[in-house]
Protein backbone atom coordinates (compact mmCIF):
# COMPACT_ATOMS: atom_id res chain seq x y z
CA UNK A 1 0.00 0.00 0.00
CA UNK A 2 1.24 3.49 -0.77
CA UNK A 3 1.51 6.10 1.93
CA UNK A 4 1.11 9.80 1.42
CA UNK A 5 3.88 12.17 2.44
CA UNK A 6 2.87 14.64 5.14
CA UNK A 7 4.57 17.87 4.11
CA UNK A 8 5.72 20.45 6.62
CA UNK A 9 4.21 23.90 6.34
CA UNK A 10 6.42 26.90 5.59
CA UNK A 11 6.12 30.21 7.41
CA UNK A 12 6.59 32.98 4.86
CA UNK A 13 6.52 36.27 6.78
CA UNK A 14 8.86 38.63 4.98
CA UNK A 15 9.10 36.53 1.82
CA UNK A 16 6.54 38.49 -0.19
CA UNK A 17 6.48 41.94 -1.67
CA UNK A 18 3.63 43.77 -3.36
CA UNK A 19 4.14 44.22 -7.08
CA UNK A 20 5.02 47.83 -7.80
CA UNK A 21 2.43 49.67 -9.83
CA UNK A 22 -0.41 47.20 -9.36
CA UNK A 23 -1.94 48.82 -6.28
CA UNK A 24 -5.60 47.99 -5.75
CA UNK A 25 -6.98 48.99 -9.13
CA UNK A 26 -9.59 46.56 -10.39
CA UNK A 27 -8.41 47.29 -13.93
CA UNK A 28 -5.02 45.76 -13.19
CA UNK A 29 -5.87 43.50 -10.28
CA UNK A 30 -3.60 42.89 -7.32
CA UNK A 31 -0.49 40.73 -7.55
CA UNK A 32 1.61 39.74 -4.56
CA UNK A 33 4.87 38.07 -5.45
CA UNK A 34 7.71 36.36 -3.69
CA UNK A 35 10.84 38.43 -3.09
CA UNK A 36 12.80 35.22 -3.72
CA UNK A 37 11.38 34.14 -7.07
CA UNK A 38 14.78 33.21 -8.42
CA UNK A 39 15.59 33.70 -12.11
CA UNK A 40 12.03 33.35 -13.42
CA UNK A 41 9.68 36.32 -13.59
CA UNK A 42 6.05 36.02 -14.60
CA UNK A 43 3.91 38.94 -15.73
CA UNK A 44 0.12 38.57 -15.38
CA UNK A 45 -1.97 41.13 -17.24
CA UNK A 46 -5.79 41.01 -17.18
CA UNK A 47 -7.26 41.28 -20.67
CA UNK A 48 -10.94 41.24 -21.60
CA UNK A 49 -13.81 39.47 -19.89
CA UNK A 50 -17.41 38.42 -20.37
CA UNK A 51 -19.85 38.93 -17.53
CA UNK A 52 -23.25 37.24 -17.42
CA UNK A 53 -24.45 39.46 -14.52
CA UNK A 54 -25.86 36.34 -12.88
CA UNK A 55 -24.98 36.57 -9.19
CA UNK A 56 -24.40 33.26 -7.42
CA UNK A 57 -26.19 31.24 -10.10
CA UNK A 58 -23.19 29.45 -11.63
CA UNK A 59 -23.11 31.82 -14.60
CA UNK A 60 -19.54 30.77 -15.48
CA UNK A 61 -18.18 27.40 -14.42
CA UNK A 62 -16.02 25.17 -16.67
CA UNK A 63 -14.28 26.53 -19.79
CA UNK A 64 -12.83 24.97 -22.96
CA UNK A 65 -11.06 26.48 -25.98
CA UNK A 66 -11.15 25.84 -29.72
CA UNK A 67 -7.88 26.86 -31.36
CA UNK A 68 -9.06 27.38 -34.95
CA UNK A 69 -12.08 29.54 -34.19
CA UNK A 70 -10.54 31.32 -31.17
CA UNK A 71 -13.67 30.57 -29.19
CA UNK A 72 -14.09 29.77 -25.51
CA UNK A 73 -16.99 27.57 -24.44
CA UNK A 74 -18.17 28.35 -20.90
CA UNK A 75 -20.68 26.32 -18.91
CA UNK A 76 -23.45 28.66 -17.74
CA UNK A 77 -25.38 26.97 -14.94
CA UNK A 78 -27.66 29.96 -14.50
CA UNK A 79 -28.96 29.83 -18.06
CA UNK A 80 -28.61 26.02 -18.26
CA UNK A 81 -26.47 26.24 -21.37
CA UNK A 82 -22.97 26.71 -22.76
CA UNK A 83 -21.98 30.24 -23.75
CA UNK A 84 -19.86 30.54 -26.90
CA UNK A 85 -17.40 33.42 -26.48
CA UNK A 86 -15.27 34.97 -29.22
CA UNK A 87 -11.80 35.79 -27.85
CA UNK A 88 -10.09 36.55 -31.17
CA UNK A 89 -9.73 40.08 -29.82
CA UNK A 90 -8.76 39.28 -26.22
CA UNK A 91 -9.41 42.81 -25.00
CA UNK A 92 -12.99 42.67 -26.27
CA UNK A 93 -14.55 39.33 -25.46
CA UNK A 94 -17.98 38.94 -27.02
CA UNK A 95 -20.73 36.37 -26.75
CA UNK A 96 -21.58 34.59 -30.01
CA UNK A 97 -24.51 32.50 -28.80
CA UNK A 98 -25.57 29.96 -26.19
CA UNK A 99 -25.99 26.24 -26.72
CA UNK A 100 -29.28 25.28 -25.10
CA UNK A 101 -29.28 21.87 -23.44
CA UNK A 102 -32.81 21.30 -22.13
CA UNK A 103 -33.48 18.70 -24.82
CA UNK A 104 -30.83 16.40 -23.34
CA UNK A 105 -31.18 16.98 -19.61
CA UNK A 106 -31.12 19.48 -16.79
CA UNK A 107 -27.82 21.27 -17.41
CA UNK A 108 -24.19 20.84 -18.40
CA UNK A 109 -21.58 20.27 -15.72
CA UNK A 110 -18.58 20.29 -18.03
CA UNK A 111 -17.46 21.03 -21.58
CA UNK A 112 -14.48 20.00 -23.70
CA UNK A 113 -13.35 20.80 -27.26
CA UNK A 114 -11.07 19.04 -29.76
CA UNK A 115 -10.56 20.15 -33.38
CA UNK A 116 -13.93 21.84 -33.65
CA UNK A 117 -15.90 19.11 -31.85
CA UNK A 118 -17.60 20.25 -28.65
CA UNK A 119 -18.55 17.70 -25.98
CA UNK A 120 -20.83 18.47 -23.05
CA UNK A 121 -21.50 16.41 -19.92
CA UNK A 122 -25.23 16.83 -19.28
CA UNK A 123 -26.91 15.61 -16.12
CA UNK A 124 -30.39 14.11 -16.12
CA UNK A 125 -33.35 16.04 -14.69
CA UNK A 126 -33.43 13.09 -12.29
CA UNK A 127 -29.96 13.52 -10.82
CA UNK A 128 -29.60 9.83 -9.96
CA UNK A 129 -30.51 8.65 -13.48
CA UNK A 130 -28.03 8.29 -16.37
CA UNK A 131 -26.87 11.49 -18.03
CA UNK A 132 -25.61 12.10 -21.55
CA UNK A 133 -22.46 13.08 -23.41
CA UNK A 134 -23.69 15.43 -26.12
CA UNK A 135 -21.64 16.53 -29.14
CA UNK A 136 -21.91 19.77 -31.13
CA UNK A 137 -19.95 21.67 -33.73
CA UNK A 138 -18.40 25.02 -32.79
CA UNK A 139 -21.59 26.86 -33.74
CA UNK A 140 -23.64 24.76 -31.36
CA UNK A 141 -25.27 22.54 -33.97
CA UNK A 142 -26.13 19.12 -32.56
CA UNK A 143 -24.10 16.18 -33.85
CA UNK A 144 -24.73 13.19 -31.56
CA UNK A 145 -25.45 12.03 -28.00
CA UNK A 146 -24.79 8.88 -25.98
CA UNK A 147 -25.94 7.78 -22.54
CA UNK A 148 -23.43 7.90 -19.69
CA UNK A 149 -23.58 7.34 -15.92
CA UNK A 150 -25.38 9.29 -13.22
CA UNK A 151 -24.35 12.91 -12.73
CA UNK A 152 -21.58 13.27 -15.34
CA UNK A 153 -19.39 15.88 -13.68
CA UNK A 154 -16.35 16.16 -15.96
CA UNK A 155 -15.77 15.47 -19.65
CA UNK A 156 -12.38 15.45 -21.35
CA UNK A 157 -10.85 14.51 -24.69
CA UNK A 158 -7.61 12.59 -24.91
CA UNK A 159 -4.87 14.63 -26.57
CA UNK A 160 -5.33 12.80 -29.88
CA UNK A 161 -9.11 13.23 -29.76
CA UNK A 162 -9.77 9.51 -30.22
CA UNK A 163 -11.48 9.13 -26.85
CA UNK A 164 -13.69 11.15 -24.56
CA UNK A 165 -13.65 10.37 -20.85
CA UNK A 166 -16.49 11.19 -18.49
CA UNK A 167 -16.32 11.18 -14.69
CA UNK A 168 -19.75 10.20 -13.35
CA UNK A 169 -20.03 11.38 -9.78
CA UNK A 170 -23.13 9.36 -8.92
CA UNK A 171 -24.26 11.50 -5.98
CA UNK A 172 -27.09 10.22 -3.78
CA UNK A 173 -30.45 11.93 -3.49
CA UNK A 174 -31.17 14.15 -0.50
CA UNK A 175 -33.03 11.39 1.34
CA UNK A 176 -29.93 9.23 0.89
CA UNK A 177 -31.96 6.22 -0.23
CA UNK A 178 -30.78 6.25 -3.86
CA UNK A 179 -27.01 6.33 -4.33
CA UNK A 180 -25.85 5.41 -7.86
CA UNK A 181 -22.42 3.94 -8.41
CA UNK A 182 -19.64 6.27 -9.44
CA UNK A 183 -17.90 5.38 -12.69
CA UNK A 184 -15.65 6.65 -15.47
CA UNK A 185 -16.72 6.33 -19.11
CA UNK A 186 -14.26 5.77 -21.92
CA UNK A 187 -15.98 6.72 -25.18
CA UNK A 188 -14.39 5.91 -28.53
CA UNK A 189 -14.99 8.80 -30.93
CA UNK A 190 -15.46 7.73 -34.57
CA UNK A 191 -14.18 9.86 -37.42
CA UNK A 192 -17.78 10.84 -38.09
CA UNK A 193 -19.21 11.54 -34.65
CA UNK A 194 -22.76 11.30 -35.96
CA UNK A 195 -22.17 7.55 -36.25
CA UNK A 196 -21.38 7.14 -32.56
CA UNK A 197 -23.48 4.53 -30.77
CA UNK A 198 -23.87 3.18 -27.27
CA UNK A 199 -21.44 0.42 -28.28
CA UNK A 200 -18.69 3.07 -28.28
CA UNK A 201 -19.23 3.65 -24.54
CA UNK A 202 -17.34 1.51 -22.03
CA UNK A 203 -17.50 1.81 -18.25
CA UNK A 204 -14.57 1.72 -15.86
CA UNK A 205 -16.25 0.61 -12.63
CA UNK A 206 -15.26 0.44 -8.99
CA UNK A 207 -17.28 -2.56 -7.82
CA UNK A 208 -14.04 -4.52 -7.47
CA UNK A 209 -13.40 -2.54 -4.28
CA UNK A 210 -16.61 -3.68 -2.60
CA UNK A 211 -15.09 -6.66 -0.87
CA UNK A 212 -11.49 -5.49 -0.53
CA UNK A 213 -9.59 -3.57 2.08
CA UNK A 214 -9.38 0.05 0.97
CA UNK A 215 -5.98 1.46 0.03
CA UNK A 216 -4.22 3.22 2.90
CA UNK A 217 -5.20 6.88 3.10
CA UNK A 218 -8.52 6.37 1.30
CA UNK A 219 -11.87 6.51 3.04
CA UNK A 220 -15.60 6.01 2.61
CA UNK A 221 -18.28 8.09 4.25
CA UNK A 222 -21.51 6.13 4.04
CA UNK A 223 -23.73 5.13 6.97
CA UNK A 224 -23.01 1.45 6.43
CA UNK A 225 -25.60 0.52 3.80
CA UNK A 226 -23.94 1.55 0.53
CA UNK A 227 -21.27 -0.39 -1.33
CA UNK A 228 -17.84 1.13 -1.87
CA UNK A 229 -18.69 1.59 -5.55
CA UNK A 230 -21.76 3.60 -4.58
CA UNK A 231 -19.73 5.70 -2.15
CA UNK A 232 -17.07 6.58 -4.75
CA UNK A 233 -17.70 9.89 -6.51
CA UNK A 234 -15.34 10.60 -9.47
CA UNK A 235 -14.89 14.32 -9.88
CA UNK A 236 -12.20 15.49 -12.31
CA UNK A 237 -9.88 13.97 -14.95
CA UNK A 238 -6.35 14.51 -16.22
CA UNK A 239 -4.83 12.54 -19.11
CA UNK A 240 -1.22 11.36 -19.37
CA UNK A 241 0.83 12.85 -22.20
CA UNK A 242 0.84 9.53 -24.10
CA UNK A 243 -2.98 9.11 -23.78
CA UNK A 244 -2.57 5.76 -22.04
CA UNK A 245 -3.82 6.66 -18.57
CA UNK A 246 -6.41 8.88 -16.95
CA UNK A 247 -6.01 10.19 -13.41
CA UNK A 248 -9.35 10.80 -11.70
CA UNK A 249 -9.96 12.57 -8.41
CA UNK A 250 -12.30 10.76 -6.02
CA UNK A 251 -12.89 13.83 -3.91
CA UNK A 252 -15.09 12.60 -1.08
CA UNK A 253 -12.97 9.44 -0.86
CA UNK A 254 -9.62 11.24 -0.53
CA UNK A 255 -8.14 9.21 -3.35
CA UNK A 256 -7.00 9.12 -6.97
CA UNK A 257 -8.11 6.46 -9.47
CA UNK A 258 -5.84 5.51 -12.35
CA UNK A 259 -7.79 4.35 -15.40
CA UNK A 260 -6.25 2.38 -18.26
CA UNK A 261 -7.82 3.97 -21.31
CA UNK A 262 -7.25 1.11 -23.77
CA UNK A 263 -9.04 -1.45 -21.59
CA UNK A 264 -11.45 1.02 -19.95
CA UNK A 265 -10.60 -0.37 -16.52
CA UNK A 266 -9.52 0.96 -13.15
CA UNK A 267 -5.91 -0.18 -12.82
CA UNK A 268 -5.23 1.34 -9.40
CA UNK A 269 -6.75 3.43 -6.63
CA UNK A 270 -4.33 5.42 -4.49
CA UNK A 271 -5.22 6.88 -1.10
CA UNK A 272 -3.86 10.36 -0.46
CA UNK A 273 -3.38 10.02 3.29
CA UNK A 274 -4.05 12.66 5.91
CA UNK A 275 -2.41 15.98 6.66
CA UNK A 276 -1.11 16.57 10.18
CA UNK A 277 -2.23 20.02 11.30
CA UNK A 278 0.14 19.85 14.24
CA UNK A 279 2.77 20.34 11.52
CA UNK A 280 0.74 22.28 8.95
CA UNK A 281 -0.98 25.05 10.91
CA UNK A 282 -4.49 26.32 10.14
CA UNK A 283 -6.87 29.02 11.29
CA UNK A 284 -9.67 26.89 12.74
CA UNK A 285 -12.17 29.43 14.10
CA UNK A 286 -14.43 32.08 12.61
CA UNK A 287 -15.42 33.30 16.07
CA UNK A 288 -12.12 34.52 17.50
CA UNK A 289 -12.13 37.89 15.71
CA UNK A 290 -8.55 37.45 14.59
CA UNK A 291 -6.17 35.62 12.29
CA UNK A 292 -4.92 32.69 14.36
CA UNK A 293 -2.89 30.27 12.30
CA UNK A 294 -1.47 27.69 14.66
CA UNK A 295 -0.98 23.93 15.09
CA UNK A 296 -4.01 21.91 16.16
CA UNK A 297 -4.49 18.19 16.93
CA UNK A 298 -6.48 17.61 13.73
CA UNK A 299 -5.85 15.71 10.51
CA UNK A 300 -6.88 17.19 7.18
CA UNK A 301 -8.30 15.06 4.38
CA UNK A 302 -6.86 16.41 1.12
CA UNK A 303 -10.00 15.65 -0.94
CA UNK A 304 -8.90 17.24 -4.24
CA UNK A 305 -11.36 18.68 -6.72
CA UNK A 306 -9.49 19.66 -9.90
CA UNK A 307 -6.50 17.75 -11.27
CA UNK A 308 -4.25 19.09 -14.04
CA UNK A 309 -1.43 17.25 -15.81
CA UNK A 310 1.90 18.54 -17.04
CA UNK A 311 4.98 16.87 -18.54
CA UNK A 312 8.31 18.04 -17.11
CA UNK A 313 11.58 16.67 -18.50
CA UNK A 314 9.77 13.70 -20.02
CA UNK A 315 7.86 12.72 -16.87
CA UNK A 316 4.16 13.17 -16.09
CA UNK A 317 3.11 15.10 -12.99
CA UNK A 318 -0.33 16.02 -11.71
CA UNK A 319 -1.42 19.12 -9.81
CA UNK A 320 -4.33 18.73 -7.40
CA UNK A 321 -6.33 21.48 -5.68
CA UNK A 322 -7.15 20.17 -2.20
CA UNK A 323 -10.58 21.67 -1.70
CA UNK A 324 -12.44 19.18 0.52
CA UNK A 325 -16.04 18.01 0.36
CA UNK A 326 -18.41 16.12 2.62
CA UNK A 327 -21.52 13.98 2.32
CA UNK A 328 -24.17 16.31 3.72
CA UNK A 329 -27.77 15.35 2.99
CA UNK A 330 -31.08 15.35 4.84
CA UNK A 331 -30.98 11.56 5.02
CA UNK A 332 -27.38 11.42 6.20
CA UNK A 333 -24.70 13.93 7.06
CA UNK A 334 -21.18 13.25 8.22
CA UNK A 335 -20.52 16.88 9.21
CA UNK A 336 -20.22 18.00 12.83
CA UNK A 337 -18.51 20.76 14.74
CA UNK A 338 -15.87 19.68 17.21
CA UNK A 339 -17.74 21.46 20.01
CA UNK A 340 -20.60 18.99 19.55
CA UNK A 341 -18.50 15.81 19.71
CA UNK A 342 -17.52 13.64 22.63
CA UNK A 343 -13.73 13.57 22.63
CA UNK A 344 -11.72 10.71 24.09
CA UNK A 345 -10.24 11.93 27.41
CA UNK A 346 -6.94 10.12 26.84
CA UNK A 347 -6.42 11.41 23.30
CA UNK A 348 -7.68 14.90 24.21
CA UNK A 349 -7.03 15.57 27.92
CA UNK A 350 -7.64 19.29 27.28
CA UNK A 351 -10.93 18.70 25.45
CA UNK A 352 -12.83 21.44 27.27
CA UNK A 353 -10.29 24.06 26.20
CA UNK A 354 -10.06 22.73 22.64
CA UNK A 355 -13.83 22.79 22.22
CA UNK A 356 -14.17 26.51 22.92
CA UNK A 357 -15.48 28.37 19.88
CA UNK A 358 -12.33 30.51 19.67
CA UNK A 359 -10.18 27.37 19.48
CA UNK A 360 -11.32 24.19 17.69
CA UNK A 361 -14.99 24.20 18.64
CA UNK A 362 -16.24 25.69 15.39
CA UNK A 363 -14.17 23.57 13.00
CA UNK A 364 -16.21 21.16 10.89
CA UNK A 365 -15.01 17.56 10.88
CA UNK A 366 -16.32 14.17 9.78
CA UNK A 367 -18.12 11.74 12.05
CA UNK A 368 -17.42 8.89 9.60
CA UNK A 369 -13.83 8.53 10.85
CA UNK A 370 -12.10 9.12 14.15
CA UNK A 371 -13.65 6.68 16.62
CA UNK A 372 -10.78 4.22 16.27
CA UNK A 373 -11.81 1.87 19.11
CA UNK A 374 -15.58 1.96 18.54
CA UNK A 375 -16.45 3.20 22.03
CA UNK A 376 -18.55 6.17 20.91
CA UNK A 377 -16.05 8.97 21.43
CA UNK A 378 -13.52 10.43 19.01
CA UNK A 379 -9.87 9.49 19.27
CA UNK A 380 -8.88 11.43 16.16
CA UNK A 381 -10.35 14.38 14.29
CA UNK A 382 -10.46 14.73 10.49
CA UNK A 383 -11.34 18.03 8.80
CA UNK A 384 -12.34 18.57 5.16
CA UNK A 385 -9.72 19.68 2.63
CA UNK A 386 -6.01 20.38 2.73
CA UNK A 387 -6.16 24.17 2.19
CA UNK A 388 -3.30 23.61 -0.25
CA UNK A 389 -2.23 22.23 -3.60
CA UNK A 390 -0.12 19.14 -4.11
CA UNK A 391 1.99 17.50 -6.81
CA UNK A 392 1.64 13.81 -7.67
CA UNK A 393 3.98 11.67 -9.73
CA UNK A 394 2.81 9.22 -12.39
CA UNK A 395 2.05 6.60 -9.71
CA UNK A 396 -0.23 9.15 -7.99
CA UNK A 397 2.16 9.31 -5.05
CA UNK A 398 2.29 12.74 -3.41
CA UNK A 399 5.75 14.29 -3.77
CA UNK A 400 4.87 17.81 -2.56
CA UNK A 401 2.15 19.62 -0.64
CA UNK A 402 2.13 23.37 -0.08
CA UNK A 403 1.45 22.95 3.63
CA UNK A 404 0.04 26.08 5.24
CA UNK A 405 1.51 28.50 2.69
CA UNK A 406 -1.83 29.70 1.28
CA UNK A 407 -3.21 30.91 4.60
CA UNK A 408 0.17 32.35 5.59
CA UNK A 409 0.39 34.34 2.36
CA UNK A 410 -3.15 35.65 2.63
CA UNK A 411 -2.81 36.58 6.29
CA UNK A 412 0.23 38.68 5.48
CA UNK A 413 -1.17 40.53 2.49
CA UNK A 414 -4.96 40.54 2.78
CA UNK A 415 -5.32 40.72 6.56
CA UNK A 416 -8.59 42.66 6.48
CA UNK A 417 -10.18 40.12 4.15
CA UNK A 418 -8.51 36.90 5.27
CA UNK A 419 -10.55 33.70 4.66
CA UNK A 420 -13.49 35.71 3.30
CA UNK A 421 -16.58 34.16 1.79
CA UNK A 422 -17.10 34.41 -1.94
CA UNK A 423 -20.56 35.97 -2.02
CA UNK A 424 -20.21 38.66 0.62
CA UNK A 425 -17.63 41.35 1.28
CA UNK A 426 -16.92 42.31 4.87
CA UNK A 427 -16.77 38.59 5.67
CA UNK A 428 -13.35 38.48 7.34
CA UNK A 429 -12.44 35.06 8.80
CA UNK A 430 -15.84 33.64 7.85
CA UNK A 431 -14.45 30.48 6.22
CA UNK A 432 -11.82 29.56 8.79
CA UNK A 433 -14.10 26.98 10.41
CA UNK A 434 -14.70 25.32 7.03
CA UNK A 435 -11.98 24.99 4.39
CA UNK A 436 -10.18 28.31 4.61
CA UNK A 437 -9.45 29.86 1.19
CA UNK A 438 -10.75 26.63 -0.40
CA UNK A 439 -8.53 25.85 -3.41
CA UNK A 440 -10.67 24.38 -6.20
CA UNK A 441 -9.50 25.13 -9.73
CA UNK A 442 -6.12 24.16 -11.16
CA UNK A 443 -4.28 24.53 -14.45
CA UNK A 444 -0.69 24.00 -15.54
CA UNK A 445 1.45 24.97 -18.51
CA UNK A 446 4.64 26.52 -19.83
CA UNK A 447 5.34 30.24 -20.08
CA UNK A 448 8.61 31.07 -21.82
CA UNK A 449 9.87 27.56 -21.20
CA UNK A 450 9.06 27.54 -17.48
CA UNK A 451 6.38 25.16 -16.11
CA UNK A 452 3.83 26.80 -13.81
CA UNK A 453 0.88 25.69 -11.69
CA UNK A 454 -2.14 27.98 -11.26
CA UNK A 455 -4.47 27.26 -8.32
CA UNK A 456 -7.79 29.10 -7.94
CA UNK A 457 -9.13 29.90 -4.47
CA UNK A 458 -12.89 29.45 -4.53
CA UNK A 459 -13.75 31.38 -1.36
CA UNK A 460 -10.96 33.93 -1.12
CA UNK A 461 -10.86 34.60 -4.85
CA UNK A 462 -7.85 34.95 -7.13
CA UNK A 463 -5.20 32.36 -7.88
CA UNK A 464 -1.81 31.27 -6.62
CA UNK A 465 1.06 30.65 -9.04
CA UNK A 466 3.99 28.27 -8.46
CA UNK A 467 7.10 27.53 -10.50
CA UNK A 468 7.22 23.76 -11.15
CA UNK A 469 10.79 23.56 -12.46
CA UNK A 470 11.49 21.20 -9.55
CA UNK A 471 8.17 19.34 -9.16
CA UNK A 472 9.20 17.99 -5.75
CA UNK A 473 9.82 21.52 -4.48
CA UNK A 474 7.67 24.09 -6.36
CA UNK A 475 8.42 27.72 -5.63
CA UNK A 476 5.77 30.34 -4.94
CA UNK A 477 5.77 33.02 -7.64
CA UNK A 478 2.72 35.24 -7.15
CA UNK A 479 -0.87 35.54 -6.03
CA UNK A 480 -3.22 37.48 -8.30
CA UNK A 481 -6.76 38.59 -7.62
CA UNK A 482 -9.30 40.75 -9.42
CA UNK A 483 -11.73 40.72 -6.52
CA UNK A 484 -12.79 44.16 -5.29
CA UNK A 485 -13.35 43.96 -1.55
CA UNK A 486 -14.91 47.44 -1.59
CA UNK A 487 -17.58 46.50 -4.13
CA UNK A 488 -21.03 44.95 -3.83
CA UNK A 489 -21.18 41.35 -5.12
CA UNK A 490 -24.94 41.49 -5.71
CA UNK A 491 -24.55 44.64 -7.81
CA UNK A 492 -21.69 43.05 -9.80
CA UNK A 493 -19.17 45.64 -8.61
CA UNK A 494 -16.97 43.26 -6.63
CA UNK A 495 -14.93 41.91 -9.52
CA UNK A 496 -14.37 38.21 -10.00
CA UNK A 497 -15.73 35.89 -7.30
CA UNK A 498 -15.20 32.14 -6.84
CA UNK A 499 -12.85 30.89 -9.57
CA UNK A 500 -14.23 27.53 -10.67
CA UNK A 501 -12.83 26.54 -14.06
CA UNK A 502 -9.27 27.39 -15.09
CA UNK A 503 -7.85 26.82 -18.57
CA UNK A 504 -4.26 27.30 -19.73
CA UNK A 505 -3.70 28.16 -23.40
CA UNK A 506 -0.14 27.85 -24.63
CA UNK A 507 1.51 30.62 -26.63
CA UNK A 508 1.37 28.89 -30.02
CA UNK A 509 -2.41 28.50 -29.78
CA UNK A 510 -3.24 31.83 -28.11
CA UNK A 511 -4.70 34.77 -30.04
CA UNK A 512 -2.07 37.06 -28.46
CA UNK A 513 1.00 34.97 -29.22
CA UNK A 514 1.64 34.80 -25.48
CA UNK A 515 0.46 32.12 -23.10
CA UNK A 516 -2.97 32.83 -21.67
CA UNK A 517 -5.04 31.82 -18.65
CA UNK A 518 -8.84 31.71 -18.80
CA UNK A 519 -10.67 31.81 -15.45
CA UNK A 520 -14.42 31.25 -15.04
CA UNK A 521 -15.75 32.60 -11.73
CA UNK A 522 -18.93 30.94 -10.54
CA UNK A 523 -20.41 33.47 -8.10
CA UNK A 524 -19.75 36.57 -10.22
CA UNK A 525 -20.68 34.70 -13.41
CA UNK A 526 -17.65 36.11 -15.19
CA UNK A 527 -15.02 34.73 -17.57
CA UNK A 528 -11.74 36.65 -17.66
CA UNK A 529 -8.63 36.31 -19.80
CA UNK A 530 -5.07 36.86 -18.60
CA UNK A 531 -1.94 37.45 -20.66
CA UNK A 532 1.08 35.57 -19.31
CA UNK A 533 4.67 36.38 -20.20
Amino acid sequence: MRRSIMMAGVAISGLLTACAGNGTSMDNGISLRSANQGPHRLSIAPLGEYRTHLFDEGGAEIVAYDVASKRVFAVNGGDKGIDILDISDPMNVSKVSTIALSKWGKAANSVAVHNGLVAAAVENTDKQAPGQAVFFDIDGNFKAAVKVGALPDMIKFTHDGKHVLVANEGEPNDAFDNDPEGSVEVISVPGDVTKITQADVRFARFDGLNNKKLPAGMRTANPGTSSVAQDIEPEYIAISADDRKAYVTLQENNAIAIVDIASASVSDVVGLGFKDHMVNAIDASNKDGAITIKPWPVFGMYMPDTIAGIEIEGKNYYIIANEGDSRDYKGYSEEARIADLKLDPTAFPNARELQKKENLGRLKVTTAQGDTDGDGDFDQLFSFGGRSFAVLDDQADMIFDSGDQFEQYLSAYLPKNFNSNNDENGSFDDRSDDKGPEPEGAAAGYVNGVPYAFIGLERQGGFMVYDLTNPANPQFVTYHTDRNFEGDPKQDTAGDLAPEGMLFIDAKHSPTGNAMLVVASEVSGSTRLYDLK
